[in-house]
């Protein structure tokens, strides 16, 4: 296996790829994902976002298990699917971006109900695009166009929200991606500042990370953040179309592009499927493109391997998964 490593001994190992394209309304496969969530007992909650939406549950052996949800305004539907986490009874929690609410299902997808509504006021969302639980089951949710960050009970019932328009300290412009560290420290992906932002619980800022550009430890766009039980800040740097990882302190470590192999559900088609492996098989996976399309997102549209549309995630085991929105898979990659 490749390995990418840079210093203070710190490694990060491709360990292998889920997914495969399915616009269809359910079966195996995904659909715009653009979140994901790992339970206690290995279920991968793969939530797929647009006209396909619902969430997949499937596992790192490839076991597509079921699924749950669909487009629409009803019980049990989204309209545009944000973000999904898991409380500590292994409830799950979809943000739907259209609606500014939450659904709530049971670990096995029954619907529970759902809380929340639009606004700019006290306890309001608009556009949640975000989620993580604390270890006592509140909800921190990424509040977008309200450029805040919302604190709620597992039940709806809202605890504080911190932050308004701007780019000086504290500040949100559009805000994604959030996360907790170890010490209940607060990371948002603040999008269109192009950085990363901390904060205590409570909403004081701690410090900031990245600022616009291309050059390691800058950011363009980050989509999301998350980090390990050692303080290592991962981010999705959507708009650079790659992840890199930060030290506790915020020093750059390293940078993936992406190295994605078949999934275990692609061979299986390219088997039932022989014109299709043909097909593949004169494909050029890395090509040399011409200079003016030597931009990230031109490159990852049309190198396969590489991320294309990247947001992190991790498990307990501090294992890092980077769901692909335009490629309709999850590259999965190990501490070393």
């Amino acid at each position: 296996m490749n390995r990418s490593t840079q210093r203070h001994a710190f490694a990060l190992e491709y360990v292998k790829t889920v997914g495969v394209h399915n616009n269809a309304t359910m079966g195996r496969g995904f659909a715009s994902p653009v979140d994901l969530a790992v339970s206690g007992d290995g279920r991968i909650y793969v939530l797929n976002r647009g006209p396909y939406a619902r969430a997949g549950v499937c596992n790192l052996d490839e076991d597509y298990l079921y699924e749950f949800g669909s487009l629409g305004d009803g019980d049990g539907q989204f309209t545009l699917a944000s973000a999904i986490a898991l409380d500590s009874r292994g409830r799950v929690y979809v943000a739907d971006e259209h609606h500014s609410h939450i659904n709530v299902f049971e670990h096995s997808g029954e619907f529970i109900g759902r809380w929340g509504q639009s606004g700019s006021g006290k306890g309001q969302m608009d556009g949640p695009s975000g989620l993580v639980f604390d270890r006592d089951d509140r909800l921190f949710v990424a509040d977008q166009n309200n450029n805040r960050v919302s604190v709620f009970t597992s039940r709806g019932a809202h605890i504080r929200s911190w932050g308004e328009p701007g780019d000086e300290d504290g500040q949100l412009n559009l805000p994604w991606g959030i996360a907790l560290d170890a010490a209940g420290h607060v990371y948002v992906a603040d999008w269109r500042n192009d950085r990363v932002q901390k904060f205590t619980a409570e909403g004081e800022f701690l410090a900031s990370f990245g600022g616009p550009g291309d050059g390691d430890g800058r950011l363009h766009r980050p989509s999301s953040v998350a980090v390990d039980s050692d303080g290592y800040i991962h981010i999705g740097d959507w708009g650079n179309e790659r992840v890199q990882v930060l030290a506790p302190d915020g020093r750059f470590l390293l940078k993936l592009r992406g190295q994605a192999t078949e999934s275990a559900w692609a061979r299986e088609f390219l088997v039932a499927n022989p014109d299709e492996k043909v097909e593949r098989n004169r494909s050029v996976l890395y090509p040399q493109l011409p200079l003016h399309l030597d931009t990230p997102y031109l490159v990852s549209a049309q190198t396969e391997p590489y991320f294309w549309g990247p947001i992190v995630n991790l498990d307990a085991d501090d294992r890092l998964y980077v769901t692909e929105m335009s490629r309709h898979r999850f590259q999965v990659y190990g501490r070393v």
